[in-house]
């Protein structure tokens, strides 16, 4: 067999941390558009040496291994490393015949007892056909201890016949949607070709969450929401998930066309990290579905942290429009499951949003909103003057592109909108929009 070309174009990345683990990730892909072969793999299984060291230089080797790429899964590799020291950076590559990986840094989370400041920051909306994503390497110039992202890693659809201006900076690798797990293989791909999204995930551990345009735009639990056939859906949300999961530090594989998602990541005495789904188990009357609520009301009332931060996709403050219903598509299409959210959230609730393309910052019955822009999602006509005079407790609006950088600790919990100018061409800087603190559940402007 002729030897691999570079297997490693897709870059690497680690995820999911705890006080004494993480996830390394990468996947084989020499090829990674091939039409026929996923990643121009052959289909059989390959073993790939990784190492974790103290130092980039790695002179200084804590663990090393090996783990196998096998091609049901399109070479993807998922190291689960534990027995590592908490709020501890670590240095990872793998190695395949001649070829070795560029290096990764991830960050272990804190000890339980620890009360030292944690930096994050959060993203969402990255469609790749509407521009660069020059924000991502500001977002890993900071090296965060951990990124958050929000949902829509990808977006599945085609080519529009007639793009609007700044809807088609970048070509895709199809013009067809994504319907098969093939095309959502090379979707993925795409995305992950892309030096700054690289850098990003090379510069820190990540916890994501999908929202919908992983699967399918503004699909609901079962049902694609368009009114096709469920059963038909059914097998595009398998092969969706299955993607999500190849391209991801993820710890779990997706069983059939579910995927558990929702979780908790503590991170010391300073934070809570509570992970929700608001897509895969929603219907037409519960955000959540019953089992998640349960766990989600839970994980509030019992939470000793300062700052329980809820991350989810869609908008959770209450929202009215000049000229429009509510929003069915975030908890306004949903006000019992959000007051029973609320009714359990003690104080020091934090919810954490994407999925708009514009930056918000909302004062909750208990607790505060902050919902960040997107990557570089084009964002669709908002009146904003309009809809902060009819809702009161939305305290800022900004339209640029970017990410959110947060530090939180015992004492306080601060946000600063970090935007840029323009994204239809590489090298925008970025900028400080916004910054706020929340002080006894309300918003305190900290940028002027």
């Amino acid at each position: 067999m002729a030897k691999l070309g570079y297997p490693f174009t897709l870059g690497v990345a680690s995820g999911e941390p705890l006080p004494d683990g993480v996830i390394l990730w990468t996947r084989l892909a020499p090829d990674p558009l091939n039409p026929s072969k996923p990643g121009g793999m052959p289909t059989q299984t390959f073993t790939v040496s990784w190492q974790l060291a103290e130092d980039d230089a790695f002179t200084k080797i804590v663990q090393s291994g090996t783990a196998p790429a096998q091609p049901d899964w399109a070479h993807s590799v998922h190291v689960r490393v534990a027995g590592l020291r908490p709020a501890t950076d670590y240095f990872y590559r793998f190695k395949l015949d001649s070829h070795t990986s560029a290096v990764g840094r991830t960050r272990t989370a804190p000890d339980p007892q620890s009360t030292a400041p944690v930096h994050f920051g959060f993203v969402s909306c990255q469609r790749y056909e509407h521009g660069f994503f020059t924000a991502y390497k500001h977002l890993a110039a900071e090296r965060p201890d951990v990124i958050f992202h929000l949902g829509d890693y990808i977006y599945e659809y085609g080519k529009p016949a007639h793009p609007q201006p700044g809807r088609w900076v970048r070509p895709l690798e199809s013009n067809a949607e994504c319907t098969t797990l093939g095309a959502y293989r090379n979707r993925y791909a795409r995305y992950k070709m892309d030096a700054d999204l690289q850098a990003a995930h090379a510069a820190a551990p990540w916890l994501v969450i999908p929202d919908d345009h992983e699967v399918r735009d503004n699909y609901r639990g079962l049902l694609p929401g368009d009114g096709s056939s469920p059963a038909v859906f059914l097998k595009r949300r398998t092969a969706a998930y299955k993607a999500y999961y190849e391209h991801m530090p993820l710890r779990q594989r997706p069983t059939g066309h579910n995927l558990q998602i929702y979780r908790w990541r503590p991170y010391g005495k300073s934070v809570d990290f509570i992970l929700a789904d608001t897509r895969q188990y929603r219907d037409g009357h519960d955000m959540l579905g019953p089992d998640q609520e349960h766990w989600l009301l839970g994980r509030l009332k019992s939470s000793a942290s300062r700052w329980k931060v809820l991350a989810q996709a869609v908008f959770f403050a209450p929202r009215k429009f000049p000229l429009e219903p509510p929003s069915t598509d975030a908890w306004d299409g949903y006000p019992e499951s959000r007051a029973r959210v609320l009714a359990a959230a003690p104080d020091g609730l934090v919810v954490l949003t994407g999925d708009v393309h514009n930056n918000w910052a909302c004062e909750l019955e208990r607790g505060v909103e902050f919902v960040g822009t997107s990557v570089t999602s084009m964002p669709g006509t908002t009146d904003a003057s309009a809809i902060l005079a009819l809702n009161p407790h939305i305290k800022f609006f900004d339209g640029h592109r970017g990410y959110v950088s947060c530090v939180v600790d015992t004492q306080e919990f601060r946000a600063d909108y970090r935007v840029v100018d323009f994204v239809d061409r590489a090298g925008a800087p970025v900028r400080t929009v916004a910054g706020f603190r929340v002080a006894d559940g309300h918003l305190q402007r900290t940028d002027v």
